[in-house]
């Protein structure tokens, strides 16, 4: 019987660096000799790309909060079921740039969703599924968002002002307070080498703890 694998997620508000962070660790998993899936949300799956496109698009019309909030869900529903279900119960560790954690900081606490509301459709797509790790890349907001402009033109959630990214960051942080057993802080502020060791590390211990 194959051991089932972990689900890793990445979080962190824009500019944290969680795209390099995520290759870094994929490649410090498979020197540990784990076999990796790479993944993001919103998509990860053709179908959900398709709604990501629609989520990140810049627009004229109005997105409703809850249509966003559907959206989201939707592409985790396809995600889920198709792609991170299937890799864990193949034994593999799957790396997910943002899963539902996301959902609670940028739609709670950005958009002001209630959370029993994002709660509500949690379980309906999840039931008691979590992520095993939450590594959560932190920094001053005004950091991060002076990288993400340094990236080139801004989707629909990077052109919000700095008070919505603020709330992120504060909802991301109440979380990780309310779960410390499964949230890692890492200070995405230092440099990079600097946070590629610590993430690194956190991988090792990991890895040498499920074995």
């Amino acid at each position: 019987m194959v051991a089932r694998g972990r689900f890793i997620t990445f979080e962190g508000t824009e500019g944290v660096g969680k795209s390099t962070q995520l290759k870094q660790a994929a490649m410090t998993l498979e020197q540990l000799g784990v076999d990796v899936v790479v993944s993001r949300e919103p998509g990860g799956t053709p179908m959900a790309e398709k709604i990501r496109e629609l989520l990140l698009a810049p627009r004229e019309e109005a997105v409703h909060e809850t249509t966003e909030l559907l959206l989201m869900f939707a592409a985790r529903a396809q995600h889920l079921h198709t792609k991170i279900r299937p890799a864990l119960e193949r034994g593999q560790w799957v790396l997910c740039d943002r899963f539902t954690d996301a959902t609670f900081a940028y739609q709670g606490g950005g958009r002001g969703v209630s959370r029993a509301r994002i709660a509500l459709l949690e379980d309906l797509v999840q039931g008691d599924f979590r992520p095993d790790h939450v590594i959560l890349l932190d920094a001053p907001v005004q950091t991060g968002m002076a990288r993400a402009k340094k990236r080139g033109e801004l989707d629909r959630f990077e052109q919000e002002d700095l008070a919505f990214f603020q709330r992120i960051r504060d909802a991301y942080l109440e979380r990780a307070t309310a779960m410390p057993g499964q949230y890692h802080i890492v200070n995405a502020e230092l440099p990079l080498e600097q946070v590629s060791a610590s993430v690194s590390a956190l991988l090792t211990a990991l890895v040498q703890h499920a074995c």
